[in-house]
């Protein structure tokens, strides 16, 4: 469950420069644009505060979607009949 004293997504230290790196050789092969760490981190940092958020709240409500249809069906595909000995 979220909290909303806590962030969404938590990047450890590894993985966000590793996106750092994917930012700045993104902007200087497909833009002509050189970017040091600062600013790419920088970048990532509105990224992650003002655009993540759309798609955090699509995947959260893709996969309720999903789980509810799973357990919706659950009754039709889990169910067993009741007092069949008698009936062989």
């Amino acid at each position: 469950i979220c909290k909303k004293d806590e962030k969404m997504i938590d990047l450890n230290h590894n993985k966000k420069k590793e996106m750092v790196t994917a930012i700045k050789r993104y902007l200087n092969e497909e833009m002509e644009i050189e970017a040091g760490d600062l600013k790419a981190e920088l970048l990532l940092d509105y990224f992650m505060q003002d655009l993540a958020p759309v798609i955090y709240n699509k995947a959260i409500a893709d996969a309720t979607k999903y789980m509810q249809e799973r357990a919706a069906d659950m009754e039709g595909s889990c169910f067993e009949p009741e007092f069949e000995y008698w009936n062989r």
